[in-house]
């Protein structure tokens, strides 16, 4: 499915490129000097499209994806908040992505292109009474998208307690990473597709009722179906991507836990946003607080950043070192 006509709006105000898809939603365009591109959408705060400089998208998009609120698209940068997957009372991985955000007006001034050379957007989530109703805490979500002059994407949420208690949730950049046949595996080689940086960390496996195992490959690859939380993983991992010569280098802050999914054959036929053979093309990598529940008391605010760099490269060495992230 296309994304259908969209009108164009520029906001002088922030330099920023404003679209409308066929559904009349807002969507912010972010581009890079050096041609890398972003886009953005109210519906969600879910980033779109992320596409490196010389045109090739990075993300993941199902032919089958469903643009149409309030269901959230699948592929992009879904944010799940205040639940992460099912493990709670709410609807799978919560109601931030099903929801239309805010330009945020408070912070527009940091919208335009600054001395970092970084072209930003800054979005806001209030709950709403139908929200209140199902979670019943009063919370502001901000999130800052950026796209830097290098045409790294860098997600920023902040969460405050504007409640008069304490809450607690969970969360995840839900990040559907575009890759080649990640069933391929070379009979000499390691894996097309492989990730690197999650070596002897526990993980708890959802297809075996969240049992503990500790990860035993020298990296992980791909055979069949997996959905794994892996705890107290380190805030750099890489995954490579043999046959497209790419490594995507993700960094995340105030985010404990990494998620790795792919929903292989069998249950990718039974999602009629997911085409059969797509499993193959796609990889989740999120950052996320899953295994525990952040808490906030009155007035606290929490902030889980990520980043992600594209590198032209065939191994990590050097990659899982780098000090420092967004």
């Amino acid at each position: 499915m296309s994304m259908g006509q969209y009108s164009n709006v520029r906001d002088p105000r922030t330099e920023l490129e404003v679209v409308r898809d066929w559904n009349g939603v807002e969507q912010v365009v972010l581009r890079s000097p050096r041609g890398a591109y972003a886009r953005v959408s109210l519906h969600g705060g879910q980033v779109l499209s992320w596409r490196n400089d010389r045109g090739e998208e990075l993300l993941f998009t199902s032919s089958k994806a469903i643009f149409k609120p309030p269901k959230a698209m699948r592929g992009g940068i879904p944010i799940c908040f205040p639940q992460f997957g099912n493990s709670g009372a709410l609807e799978q991985h919560g109601f931030a992505r099903n929801r239309i955000w805010a330009l945020d007006e408070e912070h527009l001034s940091f919208n335009q292109n600054n001395n970092n050379s970084k072209s930003s957007v800054d979005l806001i989530l209030k709950p709403s009474e139908d929200d209140l109703k199902c979670w019943s805490h009063c919370f502001e979500f901000r999130l800052r998208v950026s796209l830097s002059k290098d045409g790294d994407l860098s997600l920023v949420s902040r969460v405050r307690n504007v409640n008069g208690k304490p809450f607690s949730f969970s969360f995840g950049y839900h990040t559907y990473l575009s890759v080649s046949d990640i069933s391929y595996v070379l009979s000499i080689n390691p894996s097309e597709v492989r990730i690197e940086g999650l070596e002897t960390l526990d993980y708890l496996d959802n297809l075996s009722q969240r049992e503990r195992f500790t990860e035993q490959g020298d990296a992980i690859t791909f055979e069949s179906e997996v959905d794994r939380v892996y705890v107290g993983s380190p805030n750099v991992i890489a995954v490579l991507d043999h046959e497209k010569k790419r490594t995507f280098v993700i960094r995340k802050e105030g985010l404990p836990d990494i998620v790795v999914w792919n929903p292989w054959e069998k249950k990718s036929k039974n999602m009629v946003d997911f085409g059969d053979e797509e499993y193959k093309q796609m990889l989740c990598v999120d950052a996320a607080a899953a295994e525990r529940p952040i808490t906030l008391k009155p007035g606290e605010e929490w902030t889980g950043k990520l980043e992600l760099s594209e590198v032209p490269s065939t191994n990590c060495s050097g990659h899982l070192d780098q000090p420092g992230i967004i």
